[in-house]
């Protein structure tokens, strides 16, 4: 399964805890709302719509 994590801020503890533990069985990507690297919204949604579940934090 692919599922795509939306990060608005670092994450918390349990937000890594959640996000590595849905590493170990699926596929997933990391998207950083809150880096310098500036992003595009044409982007975020391609990946929204590429992944299966979507986790926004």
């Amino acid at each position: 399964m692919k599922i795509l994590h939306i990060l608005k801020r670092e994450p918390s503890e349990t937000e890594r805890t959640i996000i590595d533990i849905h590493s170990k069985s699926n596929e997933i990507t990391v998207f950083k709302l809150y880096s310098d690297d500036a992003f595009s919204y044409d982007d975020l949604l391609k990946k929204v719509a590429e992944h299966d579940k979507v986790f926004c934090w």
